[in-house]
């Protein structure tokens, strides 16, 4: 009779499959097998792409005659540490009693091109293939992959993109870094110091250190400028209210020069003069708008925000985040950490409950369970299918990261970081069912002769799903944002009752006027967080979660590489990340190579160009296009950078 072989990507996967398919033994094999099934693993990559000296020994030398390296057919080999795993899995896979081969490694490209290295590299022929395809490792979820497991030809396309994307990185990363390094290795090492030095490009890579070296120079060059903005206190007896000039088409100061901005003049004397001329004159209220507006709670977490997020609260660098999630993930305690998207899927919005269900019985945490029990008491839906958090349209390969409501057998021996931001999963995926926060907002218009004022004040009247967010700080930064939000809040409240009272075309008095002093700022620069989120944009920092939903669709990388990035940056002393503040700033090294790639090949820095090509192997996965396409002019471009350059020297 024959037997199912299912390979995995890492033997505690591995352990988890068995544990489902009930196939005990000992793993100091390499594998364990029972009657039906032999479960077997890698250990991440086992083949890799062979250097260029292994198509002719005089390509270990970088020379310019030798460029550009194109081969016609691409050699690969057995990465020598792990031999011994490529050898187990080689005889299992070709041996005769195996009927089937489930290949269950990470559900995604580069999960993908890790079997079908091995397979390609073994020349495996004529067995039938299916492909475990999961979201959480989960009993249920397991089953449910290998019940539904597809022909692996239908990830044909998948693979295509991801052999295309090495092969990408591959030609890029030795005929540029070898170029450049000829031409510029020697002045570069001069400069700073170093007997030699290569220079390494690669396409992800050198665009990101463009990204780094540009903002650090935008906030060195850049100089501050004073503006001053005159603020008008306005009122009765019953109370006043602050108000900011802003000038208007009736104004007198309509296109004056004298104005840095619509609301402030480039010198104080000006302001001063303007002040004067108001003084003693009332005001008349021209509009008042009342709204009440809501917020919804965010979206939920894909790994670039759970990077970010956990880079600005714990202060640790995006692959240390991925490395928790990732074995939350095998810990059965979250889905699957390598996603894009921050909403889930029509089918598993349907059966959310069994998520809620089981954290309502298995999470023993008081504040958790405090909000669990608030939805059951206040009768919250829980059917989520027509809102902005479900989107079938915005799923590629897997939904947003949520708890699973398993495994909490495992949580306890969890370091406490790690529980730390499990719960902020947990939380950002409650807040989804608790109603929008609400507020009062009132704006009001004045004029004084033609001159207008505007106030406005705004007040939370029910804290909804921020009641949940609140407490997610450390204890000094919820005093401080405490003691700040309830200052804030006192004012606006006062204000709020002050502009409550006012009705159009009522005159009120000119308290009194104020000069406030402001200046421009620099751009902040890059942390670990906010890099990984200028990454997923095409190198655009977008602060503000809606935008950066609607302009989403071709970043730099992808979810699995971004932090791998950072981390080679760093390693080769190109950027510097302060340990304590993840603040990214460039090394001289790092700036010396940005300029010779800058007046050399500039449109590598171009977050635009790099993009353009992650879209690209999108498009071969998707099968938009064909392989061949992209091949052609990947070609053609290396081509012509190097013919360019070998010119010019």
């Amino acid at each position: 009779m024959s037997k199912n072989l299912l390979i995995t990507e890492k033997p505690s996967v591995a352990m988890e499959f068995a544990k489902v398919l009930k196939c005990n033994g000992n793993k100091s094999m390499g594998y364990i097998e029972s009657e039906n099934w032999i479960i077997t693993w890698c250990v991440g990559h086992l083949v890799t792409m062979s250097y260029p000296e292994k198509y002719d020994e005089n390509l270990k030398f970088w020379r310019l005659d030798t460029l550009p390296f194109m081969p016609k057919e691409y050699k690969y080999e057995v990465i020598p540490s792990v031999e011994k795993q490529f050898n187990i899995v080689k005889s299992l896979l070709l041996r005769e009693d195996v009927g089937c081969i489930y290949v269950a490694t990470d559900s995604g490209r580069e999960g993908e091109y890790i079997y079908r290295l091995v397979e390609n590299q073994i020349g495996l022929k004529e067995k039938q293939r299916k492909r475990v395809w999961i979201d959480s490792q989960t009993e249920e979820e397991i089953k449910r992959g290998i019940d539904e497991a597809k022909d692996l030809a239908e990830y044909d396309s998948l693979s295509n993109s991801a052999y295309l994307r090495a092969k990408e990185d591959y030609l890029i990363g030795i005929n540029f870094s070898r170029l450049l390094s000829i031409i510029y290795g020697r002045r570069i090492a001069k400069d700073i110091g170093e007997e030699k030095i290569s220079i390494s490009v690669g396409r992800v890579m050198t665009c990101v250190l463009g990204m780094v070296v540009q903002r650090e120079r935008e906030i060195r060059n850049f100089v501050k400028t004073p503006y001053y903005k005159v603020i008008g206190e306005f009122g009765e007896e019953n109370g006043s209210f602050k108000a900011e000039w802003k000038v208007s088409e009736e104004s007198k100061l309509w296109e004056s020069a004298k104005l840095y901005n619509e609301s402030g003049f480039k010198k104080e004397d000006d302001a001063k003069e303007f002040i004067n001329s108001l003084k003693d004159k009332n005001a008349v209220i021209m509009e008042v708008k009342k709204s009440k507006t809501k917020e919804n709670a965010p979206l939920l977490f894909n790994l670039a925000e759970i990077q970010n997020e956990s880079s600005k609260r714990f202060k640790i660098k995006p692959d240390e985040t991925l490395e928790i999630i990732q074995n939350l993930y095998e810990k059965k305690l979250v889905t699957y950490p390598r996603t894009d998207a921050r909403v889930l899927s029509s089918a598993v919005a349907k059966v959310i409950t069994k998520n809620l269900n089981g954290l309502a019985k298995g999470f023993k945490d008081a504040e958790i369970q405090g909000y669990i029990n608030k939805m059951v008491s206040q009768k919250y839906s829980t059917n989520i299918l027509k809102t902005k958090y479900v989107n079938d349209s915005k799923i590629t390969d897997h939904y947003a990261i949520i708890p699973t409501g398993q495994g909490f057998e495992n949580y306890d021996s969890l370091p406490d970081l790690q529980k730390q931001i499990y719960k902020l999963i947990v939380k950002r995926f409650l807040c989804i069912f608790y109603p929008p926060a609400e507020y009062s907002k009132i704006s009001v218009t004045l004029q004084v002769e033609k001159e207008q004022f505007l106030a406005s004040g705004r007040v939370c009247e029910k804290q909804g799903y921020l009641e949940i967010t609140k407490n997610d700080l450390s204890k000094k930064q919820v005093n401080k944002q405490e003691n700040m939000q309830q200052e804030d809040e006192s004012q606006e409240q006062s204000d709020l009752e002050v502009l409550k009272k006012l009705k159009k075309g009522q005159q009120i008095n000119g308290i009194n006027y104020e000069i406030k002093t402001s200046e421009t700022t620099p751009p902040s620069r890059y942390n670990s967080g906010s890099m990984i989120l200028a990454m997923e944009n095409a190198g655009k920092l977008i602060e503000e979660e809606e935008l950066r939903e609607q302009i989403k669709g071709a970043g730099i990388g992808t979810s699995a590489t971004r932090a791998e990035i950072m981390k080679k940056l760093e390693r080769i002393g190109y950027i510097l990340v302060n340990s304590k503040t993840q603040i990214i700033t460039p090394t001289v090294k790092g700036e010396k190579i940005y300029d010779v790639i800058y007046n050399s090949m500039p449109d590598m820095l171009n977050p635009k160009l790099t993009a353009s090509w992650e879209k690209g192997l999108d498009m071969v996965a998707k099968k938009e296009i064909e392989p061949n396409e992209f091949m052609n002019k990947l070609e053609s471009y290396i081509y012509s950078k190097i013919d360019k350059l070998v010119v010019k020297r």
